[in-house]
């Protein structure tokens, strides 16, 4: 059909209204599988922070590394989630599973809305505060040879989208955090979701809804700026396929993390320090200044990526020798 001389397309609205709908259902499936895969796996969760927290209540013992070397080997992250089990049973393996979720939902769905205020315009839609999830299609749907602007704008909003839904998340992670930490002292200061709100809130203030951000944030952000840059580069000069590049994320995406994965450790740390736990005071966590400080001082401690292998784990090796010419200032009172 046309109008003056011009064709007029039928049913156009309501098949992009199909489509959009078709999206955002699909969206919420793939978040969907993602909260019931994070349950599943949550227990592997559980001993990961454990590891990174540095607490290792199984004795090393002799064996072999993948490639021969005879070293002290430390338990596998099963049999570690296996003496979780042990202590405190099937259902203490879930301890902090229910602020994880909550944090995960109100950032996903609460970042968007936020970072449609900054940026005045709806950002495409992300369900996940995790930088890491940008997948095959964003560069699937991207013509490379249009103007680098058009780039740009899309990718300034997915990381506005996943900032807010961090900084969002971000009390609730801390809890989740805390609520595992427990299993070191045994406490009982962080049973319930309302009572580690208080705890926090009357101890911390505030500011300790948010320990630990800063390295989770600048972690996150170079992480996508790196594998955003490496897949851009690669889908732009080699010419290489859609299945080829959707390989090439992925292994930058794994490099990327396995390099930065200090700072994962390095926020783990930072949410527990200072608090009531036993996991954050001294003897067992030392006194750290600022995350920064604690950084260096476990690459010094050869403790920074502790938790990022789940078989072959080693007794890590001290440093043979420490330069003693560099002392600290004091700390003011």
């Amino acid at each position: 059909m046309y109008a003056n001389n011009q064709p007029i397309i039928i049913g156009t609205p309501l098949r992009e209204k199909r489509e959009e709908e078709d999206v955002d259902v699909d969206s919420s499936l793939r978040f969907g599988f993602r909260l019931v895969c994070s349950t599943a796996l949550y227990p592997l969760e559980y001993a990961k922070t454990l590891i990174q927290l540095g607490y290792e209540p199984i004795a090393p013992r002799p064996g072999r590394t993948l490639f021969g070397a005879r070293r002290l080997m430390l338990p596998n992250i099963f049999q570690y989630a296996a003496y979780i089990k042990s202590v405190d049973g099937f259902t203490g393996c879930f301890r902090g599973l229910s602020a994880r979720l909550l944090g995960n939902v109100l950032g996903s769905y609460y970042g968007e809305r936020l970072a449609i205020a900054l940026l005045s315009k709806p950002p495409k839609t992300v369900l996940q505060p995790d930088f890491f999830e940008f997948g095959v299609e964003m560069w699937e749907k991207y013509d490379f040879n249009e103007p680098r602007p058009v780039f740009k704008a899309d990718i300034v909003s997915k990381a506005v989208t996943q900032v807010c839904g961090i900084v969002i998340s971000h009390p609730f992670h801390v809890i989740s955090i805390r609520m595992m930490a427990q299993f070191i002292g045994r406490e009982h200061l962080y049973d319930g979701l309302f009572g580690s709100i208080k705890e926090i809130w009357v101890q911390e203030g505030i500011r300790g809804f948010f320990s630990g951000l800063i390295p989770r944030l600048w972690m996150e952000a170079c992480c996508m700026a790196l594998t955003t840059a490496i897949s851009y580069l690669f889908k732009k000069y080699s010419g290489a396929n859609k299945t080829i590049c959707g390989h090439v994320d992925t292994i930058s995406h794994f490099t990327v993390t396995s390099m930065l994965y200090p700072y994962h450790v390095v926020s783990t740390c930072m949410a527990v320090q200072g608090c009531r736990l036993k996991a954050g005071n001294p003897p067992f966590m030392d006194h750290f200044i600022s995350w920064r400080h604690c950084h260096a001082h476990l690459t010094l401690q050869n403790q920074h990526k502790r938790g990022s292998s789940f078989f072959f784990r080693t007794v890590a090796r001290a440093p043979g020798k420490i330069n003693d010419a560099f002392a600290p200032y004091p700390e003011m009172k």
